[in-house]
């Protein structure tokens, strides 16, 4: 019987291997910063053989195709992406490789049990801030460049390495790809948030679109503080709200009707959400007054194929036609603030890089993985929507991120040295082939 990744016998891991001390070295850099993190890497590729350039760019002046994000949904100021290059063959297949060197900001680490910045492994795991996202991820692409750089004795094609920071719609690879990085194919690296570790392949990766719509009432026509016994005279925005959220709900269940794909379907039994996660109405927390408008923020899943454009055009229509039947509404139409949006994207599983990278997993893991279909908006879209390179995504198996509001955050220490292997191994059967 061949078992998982996560239930087979686990072999005797060795804590002091170079491997696990590198990326402690990370770990233990965050407290000074991103710009430690990036010369840790740049040190490291440069000694390996690669030709290193840190290149600064401004996110905010990165052009990008099928995505947006409002000024407010990103982080202001410079950042530099670390690309190094191995050149190779042109007439063998090139690689870029990707993970991103940042990660959530640290504000407080009340509530972890173990020292963020230290590195300290337990139990076969490996736990720090950032560990999972993304510093495992960027630290296996760098050691398996190493390992190539090293040890392959045959011609390869390019091999190109990019720490693209990435929180907060930095936009590091898609800058990259601008100042010229390409390649015949791409490989996001990033420990799998699902629990199912090097067992999944991220191959693919719907859309998402995030909104709020401001509806405002009208207060009472009083100078008393107190407004309930007024309440009739007013038009409470609240009330109004909840006739948006009602058509929202309406649409939802239109397109869950209307839009399929074979993946999502397969997956979850639906291809399409939209979701009202958000509405606030208060009038400074005083509950015997009216506010004077209410907020829903909402977010809406869509599968590649369908593009930001129709799906905004869709929730446009879907409040318009609301407000045409409600007098205060039609005359007072709520306003929509469109807060960021990423176009999906896929690589078909017969494509010749998810195979090459499948069978990687599969001589490190004893099992064949399957394909992840529900990582909404993953990095692996970049270079797909930017410059039509197919890309696919793996990583160990982490849990507890930060990212998602938890503590010690831990990455598998025996997935993080198969997914090295498994990175070299692509990087060695992609780039010795003749170029597609």
């Amino acid at each position: 019987m061949t078992l998982s990744p996560d239930t087979r016998p686990a072999a005797p891991v060795d804590f002091q291997t170079p491997e696990i001390a590198f990326l402690r070295k990370l770990i233990q850099a965050q407290p000074q910063g991103e710009a430690a993190v990036q010369a840790l890497l740049s040190e490291r590729l440069k000694t390996c053989g690669c030709t290193v350039e840190e290149r600064p760019f401004d996110p905010l002046a990165v052009p990008v195709e099928g995505e947006f994000a409002s000024v407010q949904a990103q982080e202001p100021g410079e950042r530099v992406n670390v690309i190094a290059r191995l050149p190779g063959d042109p007439k063998l297949g090139s690689l870029l490789i990707f993970a991103h060197p940042d990660s959530e900001p640290v504000p407080d680490t009340t509530g972890w049990s173990l020292e963020p910045f230290a590195g300290t492994l337990r139990d076969g795991r490996i736990y720090g801030w950032g560990v999972a996202d993304d510093l495992a991820g960027i630290a296996a692409g760098v050691l398996a460049i190493e390992q190539v750089a090293h040890n392959c004795a045959v011609p390869m094609g390019d091999v190109v390495l990019v720490s693209a920071p990435s929180k907060r719609h930095a936009r590091g690879v898609a800058a990259a790809m601008r100042a010229g990085v390409t390649a015949d194919a791409a490989l996001y690296l990033h420990p799998a948030e699902s629990g199912a570790g090097l067992g999944e392949i991220k191959a693919f990766a719907s859309g998402q679109l995030l909104f709020r719509v401001t509806v405002n009432g009208q207060l009472p026509p009083t100078s008393e503080p107190g407004h309930t016994a007024f309440a009739h005279l007013a038009i409470n925005p609240l009330d109004k709200a909840l006739i948006l959220v009602s058509a929202l709900q309406r649409l939802d269940a239109q397109r869950a009707e209307r839009v399929h794909h074979p993946a999502l379907q397969d997956a979850v039994g639906r291809s399409t959400n939209l979701m009202v996660s958000e509405l606030t109405c208060t009038a400074g927390g005083k509950l015997g007054r009216i506010a004077s408008a209410a907020t829903i923020g909402g977010a809406v899943s869509f599968p590649p194929g369908e593009t930001l454009d129709a799906v905004q055009a869709e929730i446009e229509q879907a409040l318009k036609a609301t407000c045409a039947d409600d007098e205060w509404l039609s005359r007072n139409p709520p306003q929509i603030d469109w807060v960021a949006g990423v176009t999906g994207a896929e690589c078909p599983p017969d494509h010749a890089l998810y195979r090459c990278a499948a069978a990687s997993v599969a001589r490190q893991t004893g099992t064949q993985p399957h394909v992840n279909p529900m990582h909404t908006s993953s990095d692996i879209r970049n270079p797909m929507v930017q410059r039509g390179i197919p890309t696919v995504g793996l990583g160990g198996l982490c849990g507890d991120l930060t990212h998602n509001g938890r503590t010690d955050e831990w990455v598998d220490v025996a997935d993080y040295l198969r997914t090295i292997a498994a990175v070299t191994d692509i990087i060695r059967d992609w780039c010795t082939a003749p170029r597609i």
